[in-house]
Parts: C-alpha cells; structure tokens; sequence
C-alpha cells in the first residue's frame, strides 16, 4: 500500500544545531522507505539493508543529540518531572536492544544452514543426505518463523504504548522536543525490525499500515490517507523454501543460484545488524549516563 503523508516537522530547539538536522534529515529518509516499503507485500533484503544502514546514521544523530550540553542539561533537571517518559524509552531501547542482538545471531545460524543447503545441491540425486539436510534446514525455518512472531508481538506491544502516549506538553521546548525525537527513533526501529521479522518468516501477512506512521500521525496530528496497491513479491528466503518444498531435484542448479543469491543478502544483514547493535548499545550508555548525573 502506498501512503501519503503530512510534511514532516520535528520541533527541535529553536537556535539551530547542526545535530538536529541531521536528525530530522534521517528521519525524513527513513519516512521515504516506509512508504516505499508499504507498496510491497514483503521488503526484499536489499531494501531492509538499506533501511538498516539508515537507521545507523540515525542513530549517530541521536548520540550527537544526546551528547549536546544543553539536551543532557535539560533532561537531568526534569528527570523528576518526567520520570515516566524516560522510564518508557529506557524500556523500549532495550527491547529494541535485544530483539537486535537475537536477530543479529540469528542470521549466523541461517548462513551456516544455507551454506549446508548449498553443498547439498552440488551432490549428485539420490545422496541420501539430502533429504536430511533439507529436513534440518525446514525445521530450522519453522523455529525462526514461531521466534519471529514472538519478537513482532512484542514490538506491537511496545507500539501500542506510544500510540496510547499523549503529546508531550511542556513549557521547555527543547525538552519536549527531544522527548518526542526519542519517541519518534523508538517507533521508527520497531518499523524497521517487523520489517525485517516479516522477511525472516516469509509470512506475507504484512501490517496494512505501519505502526510509526500512526506514531508520527498522533504526534504530529497529521492525516494518513491509504489506498489499496496489490505487488506480488517472493523474497529470496521464500524463492528458496518454495523450491525446497517442491522436491524437485532436476532444478538443483536453479536453486543454487537461489541459495547463493541467499547466503549474500544474509551477509549484507548479518553486519548491517552487527553494526546498528553496536549503535543501539551507545545509545542506551549515553541516556543512562545523563540520567545517572542527576542521581
């Protein structure tokens, strides 16, 4: 589905700064994507490396943010006052945190199965471990696609808790501001991370509307318009559990180009996931750093 969104305006302080550009700038970009996205049935993995490269350099921005004297001054002095939105981005960073990390080994696991699958397809037909290579790979996918659904239930539920959040209303612009942004990168990630749970499962059930846009909406107080667009697309997971599935031995080359092709995007989110990890955890260091000077 594609959807047409309100401009965007994160009110950020009112003196300029060069981290609250770029912030907005990320966002804006990530904004692209998702409507992007919306048009497909399922993201493919270059789409979601992409998505994942870009919520890196968000997150870059949001340390330069945090690392700003006069946001780390702002938010020790009304820790108290706003005790519960701070308790609420501590809880969904490290959410967002460990969800990251599973995934992240995850795709380790996938790549040694794959490359399994791959040295089985060059074997001559009749190899009896084949099929228990096979047997291995499908029990194995139908573990990942239960842990999916879990972790996407999980992020639905944090989801639901921004959406039930009223506007943060406050005399300190720079303090709400900052707030919402926080806010804003939370909704944004949980997006992307069904995104990429949804790819992993090959379950074609995607969401009709993503869950940062009514996020963006409620915050911003914009209207989101829908319209219905239907594109098949067989991401590289399905392309191959399809084939495996058809035991159809005489298309063994056909299909190791598909585990190649595989084995490649795995790699590409592997280390996009490794680095944004690396990200998240800098992230979450530096908050609890500003929260623990006001202790």
């Amino acid at each position: 589905m594609a959807s047409n969104y309100p401009v965007r305006s994160v009110s950020l302080p009112s003196r300029s700064h060069p981290s609250t550009i770029k912030t907005e700038e990320e966002l804006s970009k990530l904004q692209i994507w998702e409507e992007e996205e919306e048009s497909s049935r399922l993201a493919s993995a270059e789409s979601i490396c992409k998505s994942l490269s870009g919520l890196e350099d968000l997150y870059i921005c949001i340390d330069d943010l945090l690392n700003m004297a006069s946001t780390q001054q702002v938010l020790c002095q009304n820790q108290n006052q706003h005790q519960k939105c701070i308790d609420e981005l501590l809880d969904g960073s490290v959410k967002l945190l460990d969800i990251c990390g599973i995934t992240r080994d995850s795709m380790l696991q996938i790549k040694e199965r794959v490359q399994a699958l791959h040295s089985m397809a060059r074997r001559r037909k009749g190899d009896s471990s084949i099929e228990n290579t096979i047997a291995s790979y499908t029990c194995f996918r139908k573990k990942m696609n239960k842990d999916a659904k879990k972790f996407i239930a999980t992020l639905k539920q944090m989801d639901n808790k921004l959406l039930g959040v009223s506007p943060l209303v406050d005399q300190n612009h720079h303090l709400s501001a900052v707030i919402r942004v926080l806010r804003e990168v939370n909704a944004v990630t949980s997006s992307i991370f069904q995104s990429l749970l949804l790819f992993l499962s090959a379950s074609g059930s995607k969401p009709k509307q993503s869950r940062w846009s009514l996020v963006s909406k409620l915050m911003h107080k914009g209207s989101v318009s829908c319209e219905e667009k239907k594109q098949e697309i067989v991401n590289e997971l399905e392309s191959v559990d399809v084939a495996l599935r058809s035991h159809d031995m005489g298309k063994m080359q056909h299909v190791q180009t598909s585990l190649k092709e595989l084995e490649g995007s795995i790699e590409g989110l592997e280390k996009n996931l490794e680095n944004l990890f690396r990200r998240l955890i800098r992230t979450r260091a530096s908050l609890l750093n500003i929260i623990s000077q006001s202790s």
